[in-house]
């Protein structure tokens, strides 16, 4: 029926019969064919917009299929629906402008460049709704594929930029990829970002160094949480005081960062405490402070242990035994009887070089319980405790002088004086 049917030839002979001059009927024509293709095409798009969009909507929505509806969020049915009207424009323009090349090759271009960046839109929103779907599978958790899905969106943009490119400029395709060497350098400050990006992306993800919902920590960045989104560009993360930050994919290779999930995976978390000793209250043991001590429940051990040289002490009145020694085999027998503490891994009660604030006394286990608040009540009851009972062995903590002490020297001062 196309064929048969000459709509140029119908809209001239119309508008002869109308008696109109040769040249009127010329550009009157072409304007009104130009209007006709220009009203087709608006008819077409909101023909598709409504009825054809409102059809997928529907039969998406009646599957059983969890997963089409993951499709429809992205819009993907609507954006290949509304390459429809691109396609008709196009194909109605070489038959109605065909007399008249300057306005078919603008008909053409802008349908080209329509179907293009609707092809482009459709391919972005399946890639996404691919996307969403992966994200319901069980191998999901923990494992974000979303940089790649960036990178796949920006190579489909990149080529609907070149596919457009082609068509305005009106050469092909492979002389305008031919023309991007000249452009390399161009490029390469452009997409500096994301090719750094792609790059830690796939170190981060091959080495296993960081998954959703790690536990990392970035002392120069400020960072103490929880990675909740990685993507291209940036990887957020929410602090345990519920601020979100955000760092550069690329810095977690450049820079160092500490992740806890082995930790986690563990079970077992460290407690690593320092406790500071006057050094003048280290002193041999007595009779007296042997007698103390002994009633104590975590001492037997090592005083069976010491028997010989408690027995040579008690004979000769001199020992090698101090109260820092017996206090630290204490605390080791405590901490290997605490119930919230992991006898499997190394529990010791060690002297650490003495400084100009004492002598350190560092506490070193694991405890069982690994979740922030109750391994910080664990770790605060072993602390207290340390602290508590050093004074049983006779030991005295360090302690910087502070407001009161100096108010007692004061005193003993002015006393002096008076004296």
């Amino acid at each position: 029926m196309f064929r048969s049917f000459d709509p140029v030839m119908a809209v001239r002979e119309f508008l002869a019969s109308l008696g109109m001059p040769a040249s009127a009927v010329s550009w009157l024509s072409t304007i009104i064919l130009v209007v006709a293709v220009g009203l087709l095409a608006w008819l077409t798009y909101n023909f598709t917009r409504v009825i054809l969009v409102s059809i997928f909507t529907r039969i998406v929505r009646r599957s059983r299929s969890a997963y089409d509806d993951k499709f429809l969020e992205t819009r993907m049915f609507k954006r290949l629906a509304m390459i429809v009207p691109g396609v008709i424009v196009y194909y109605l323009a070489s038959w109605m402008l065909r007399e008249n090349p300057g306005w078919l090759t603008f008909a053409h271009k802008t349908a080209a460049l329509y179907i293009v960046v609707y092809a482009t839109l459709t391919l972005t929103a399946f890639i996404e709704g691919w996307h969403q779907v992966w994200l319901m599978q069980p191998i999901s958790k923990g494992r974000s594929i979303k940089p790649y899905v960036q990178i796949v969106k920006v190579l489909v943009a990149f080529a609907g930029i070149l596919f457009m490119i082609s068509i305005i400029a009106r050469i092909s395709l492979t002389s305008v990829v031919a023309g991007l060497g000249v452009a390399t350098a161009v490029l390469a400050v452009v997409f500096k970002d994301t090719i750094l990006g792609l790059v830690a992306s796939i170190q981060l993800s091959t080495n296993n160094m960081v998954k959703l919902g790690d536990w990392i920590t970035i002392p120069g960045r400020n960072i103490d949480g929880t990675v909740i989104d990685m993507t291209l560009y940036t990887v957020k993360v929410e602090n345990f005081d519920k601020t979100i930050l955000t760092v550069p994919t690329y810095a977690l290779i450049s820079e160092s960062f500490q992740n806890w999930k082995g930790m986690e995976d563990s079970g077992v978390r460290r407690i690593k405490r320092e406790i500071r000793i006057d050094v003048r209250s280290i002193a041999f043991v007595t009779p007296e402070l042997l007698d103390s001590i002994s009633v104590r429940p975590h001492v037997a051990r090592w005083l069976a242990e010491k028997s010989e040289e408690i027995e040579e002490m008690k004979k000769t009145g001199t020992t090698s035994l101090t109260n820092l020694g017996a206090f630290r085999a204490y605390m080791v027998e405590y901490l290997r009887n605490h119930p919230h503490i992991d006898t499997m891994m190394p529990v010791m009660v060690r002297d650490m070089p003495p400084t100009e604030s004492g002598m350190p006394v560092e506490i070193y286990c694991f405890s069982k319980i690994n979740s922030w608040v109750p391994f910080e009540d664990v770790q605060s009851s072993v602390v207290d405790y340390a602290y508590a009972v050093a004074g049983q062995f006779g030991l005295k903590l360090f302690q910087s002088p502070s407001g009161t002490d100096l108010e007692a020297l004061r005193s003993v001062t002015n006393q002096n004086h008076k004296i």
